[in-house]
């Protein structure tokens, strides 16, 4: 399984990608009127609220919001340098995965939009 799919998993349940997969097929001629079909396809989950409640079982201070590897961890998925040059190789990144502070900060952006595009609801200010 992939890195980011262990992080899809760890959010939205084991069958996360059983959930998101279905909902471009369903829409049809017509995607904004089916709402019957929206809400059967793609839960909203509180990535917020499994974050932080991830974290207070911890028995270390963890700033998901701001770190990829503090978000990896209170998930309990690999947050190794090689953990986090796979992920970003997974999810496209063009830079130099040895300057390791601008990948993390570019993979943490993109690990939360694309949870958002999922169905993930996270707040605002973590979407940039």
């Amino acid at each position: 399984m992939s890195i980011f799919g262990k992080i899809m998993g760890a959010i939205f349940g084991t069958s996360a990608s059983a959930e998101t997969a279905p909902a471009a097929p369903t829409g049809g001629a017509a995607p904004a009127g089916g709402a019957a079909a929206g809400t059967a396809a793609a839960p909203t989950v509180d990535v917020t609220a499994i974050l932080d409640k991830a974290v207070a079982a911890k028995k270390e201070k963890l700033a998901w919001r701001t770190s990829i590897v503090d978000l990896l961890k209170a998930l309990d998925i690999d947050s190794s340098l090689s953990a986090r040059k796979e992920l970003a190789k997974e999810l496209g990144y063009t830079g130099d995965t040895n300057d390791s502070a601008t990948m993390n900060i570019w993979l943490h952006k993109q690990v939360i939009a694309k949870l958002a595009a999922n169905g993930g609801k996270v707040p605002d200010d973590l979407k940039s």
